[in-house]
């Protein structure tokens, strides 16, 4: 079935590898919401703001919505990637998606911050320590869905509980 999914979460929890091991398992297609934001110039904090406003992440709905409209008339399935810290941008997001009759679920993956700076410091260009923190913070203000706790699974085992929720 052809359905949207999204996949939230703090920073460093394996958001983006879960949403690319689960596209390969059902033929997705996925959205990285941080990297239309990095590309767009949407990623900034303003002075004095605790993180990214809202509103970048509303713009990036807005160009996202074509294509993934699209792809999900064609009969791929959507997997969106993201922090998703903001409730409003997820229910507006969910909102656009439902109003044109397509139905999906949404993941929240739960990890102790710690596991998540601890993964973080292992890549390529860490966010660091205090990001982390930041950002699981932000996250953790609302539970959203489907709550999915990562702590000792593997990807496969996530994306096989994830699988195990879908329709």
């Amino acid at each position: 079935m052809t359905q949207y999914i999204i996949i939230r979460g703090p920073l460093g929890i394996g958001k983006s590898t879960i949403a690319h091991k689960l596209a390969s398992a059902i033929n997705g297609y996925v959205v990285c919401v941080d990297s239309i934001l990095a590309e767009q110039g949407l990623d900034q904090v303003p002075e004095g703001a605790e993180c990214i406003p809202a509103e970048s992440f509303l713009k990036v709905n807005e160009l996202v919505i074509n294509d993934v409209r699209e792809k999900l008339e064609g009969g791929t399935s959507v997997i969106f990637d993201g922090n998703f810290y903001h409730k409003d941008v997820l229910d507006n997001l969910v909102g656009m998606l439902e109003k044109k009759g397509y139905s999906g679920k949404v993941f929240t993956l739960k990890a102790p911050v710690e596991l998540c700076i601890e993964r973080d410091s292992g890549r390529k260009k860490p966010h660091g320590k205090w990001a982390a923190i930041a950002v699981h913070n932000l996250v953790n203000r609302f539970d959203y869905g489907v709550s999915v706790d990562v702590v000792g699974k593997s990807a496969e085992d996530i994306v096989k509980e994830i699988k195990n929720h879908l329709n």
